[in-house]
């Protein structure tokens, strides 16, 4: 995994943890959904290229 895409993806999942507890904390569930979806992403996203970088 390069650094450019470790970098991109620790950002995503700050970013939905951010989100989620802002909708937690407002009651705000389409928001805090949002925040764990991203989060979700960024863990499927680090997944893959473990993978990717296992193969090389």
């Amino acid at each position: 995994m390069g650094l450019d895409d470790k970098i991109k993806n620790a950002a995503q999942d700050i970013a939905g943890k951010a989100k989620e507890a802002i909708g937690k904390a407002t009651d705000n569930d389409r928001l805090a959904a949002e925040g764990q979806a991203d989060q979700v992403k960024a863990d499927a996203k680090k997944a893959g290229e473990n993978v990717k970088d296992t193969f090389k």
